[in-house]
């Protein structure tokens, strides 16, 4: 069956093809009625009419195509939210969205970007899988850029990175909310923004309770199971433990969980636990259910998709070029009050 073409819309719609042609390619300032306007809508649906992508990005210098470019954001099952938050924005508003997963290969990346650049992209999304500040690839500077979940060293390019600090505050206070005053910190032991926004967020949450702050509470490790492990036996085995413990990440808290075990703490009847990042294949699946803080990895995608695009259409948006997502708690099991 031979493809339909425009003639065909217009002579089901009963309407001339330069009517068709201005409906179907969103023509500004030429009037039409919104009922010729849902006619020839109705007509090329049934007909199953699109237009040629490559005759419409040669008339309007747009290819209505966004490159994604992550480091290993495609290969992580953890963080592939964030794609199909800016997939599905993009798809809604026509746009195809293009990923490129690069390893985080600085040479890749670059490379990536130019070739990008030669297929014509209305925009990139450069997207890494944790909070980071980074030094974003020269070819970037010629195409409209939003960062995702990173911050650009020079502070300039539009961004939206969770809101570490606050995710922080709301952890601990759901402990101190069920009782707790002696709350340990298993946290990360690299320099990275999300260490950093998550102690902050600690100590302010003890100080607004009127907690002091003890720096032997804080155990830092390297953020994965092993090191939770390793700081929460830090933690467990002071003279006077904690009640309760915040967990940088839910590897962390993981390895809390065994510690916990082998010293004879029972969860929560003996410690609660509070992790962050809520992710899928660890926080629902501990026993007990652990009660954790959600990346919002969606939510950050989507906005920053929305952001590019607005970019593109040269919508103005008086707003400061970066955009903290908010993360909230998942309240499940791990919490409790403390032993008496």
């Amino acid at each position: 069956m031979p493809r339909p073409r425009i003639k065909d819309v217009a002579a089901l719609a009963g309407v001339g093809t330069t009517t068709v042609s201005v409906v179907l390619n969103n023509v500004d300032g030429v009037r039409v009625t919104a009922e010729t306007r849902q006619r020839i809508l109705d007509a090329a649906q049934e007909l199953g009419y699109s237009s040629d992508p490559i005759a419409r990005s040669l008339r309007t210098r747009r290819t209505r195509t966004i490159g994604f470019v992550s480091d290993v954001i495609a290969t992580t099952p953890f963080a592939g939210r964030m794609i199909q938050g800016a997939q599905e924005v993009a798809w809604r508003a026509g746009y195809l969205l293009v990923l490129v997963n690069t390893g985080g290969d600085r040479e890749v990346q670059e490379k990536t970007v130019r070739e990008l650049l030669k297929r014509q992209v209305d925009g990139v999304l450069f997207a890494v899988m944790y909070h980071q500040e980074i030094e974003v690839p020269s070819a970037l500077a010629t195409v409209k850029t939003v960062l995702l979940d990173a911050r650009p060293t020079d502070g300039a390019l539009p961004h939206v990175v969770p809101d570490e600090h606050e995710g922080a505050l709301t952890a601990v206070g759901e402990l101190i909310g069920a009782g707790h005053r002696r709350i340990g910190f298993a946290t990360e032991s690299l320099p990275v923004p999300a260490a950093s926004g998550r102690l902050g967020g600690y100590t302010r949450a003890l100080e607004a309770a009127g907690i002091p702050f003890e720096p032997g509470l804080v155990a830092a490790e390297h953020g994965d199971t092993p090191g939770g492990y390793r700081a929460a036996r830090r933690l467990l085995e002071l003279p006077e433990p904690p009640t309760a413990i915040f967990c940088y990440n839910d590897r962390m808290a993981m390895g809390c969980y065994r510690a916990a075990a082998e010293l004879g703490f029972a969860i929560p009847a003996d410690l609660s636990v509070v992790g962050y990042d809520d992710q899928d294949l660890i926080a629902p699946a501990l026993f007990p259910a652990l009660t954790t803080v959600a990346l919002p990895h969606y939510e950050m995608g989507a906005w920053a998709a929305r952001r590019l695009l607005d970019l593109i259409e040269d919508e103005p948006r008086e707003e400061a070029p970066g955009h903290l997502m908010p993360c909230p708690l998942i309240r499940r099991d791990s919490v409790g009050p403390p032993p008496r």
